[in-house]
């Protein structure tokens, strides 16, 4: 498994993962258009000025998808999915550890962070398990039952 720039297939395929406006939002948070298209789609995850990677197989299956950038000191990691039909095989923790690493190097910093929702209870036991914890964010975080975990 190996970090790659995400190609055009990749975002479709991506998009598929998603079948209503809900799923959507819960991945992707606020200001993300529903319906989309590719266009659109690329356009939302703002490729422009965050960092994304698709983690794909060694035949050049995409396995999962994920976004880095800094915030407040940390490379916080952001839209994380796993491919749906791949889940519970441990490739979040790949994407995780690979995007982390990658991260901090680029971003120069010794720390990660995420928004994880209250009720996503198996992302947050992924999370606590590659040393994740809560902790308190210095703004009132926009999205309701929204966590705020930070890796040092």
């Amino acid at each position: 498994m190996r970090l790659t720039q995400p190609s055009d297939e990749n975002f479709i395929e991506l998009m598929s993962w998603f079948s209503n406006e809900d799923e959507l939002s819960i991945w992707s948070g606020p200001n993300f258009r529903y319906p989309f298209d590719l266009s659109s789609f690329k356009s939302d995850l703002s490729l422009d000025t965050l960092k994304s990677f698709s983690l794909t197989s060694n035949e050049g299956d995409l396995l999962a998808f994920g976004q880095y950038y800094l915030r407040l000191g940390n490379c916080h990691l952001g839209r994380l999915i796993v491919n749906p039909n791949l889940r519970g095989q441990g490739i979040a923790s790949h994407l995780i550890n690979q995007l982390s690493t990658l991260g901090k190097s680029d971003l120069r910093t010794n720390s990660c962070s995420l928004f994880v929702l209250g009720h996503n209870k198996s992302a947050i036991k992924a999370y606590t398990k590659l040393g994740f914890s809560m902790a308190d964010y210095p703004e009132k975080i926009p999205l309701k039952n929204c966590f705020y975990m930070v890796q040092v």
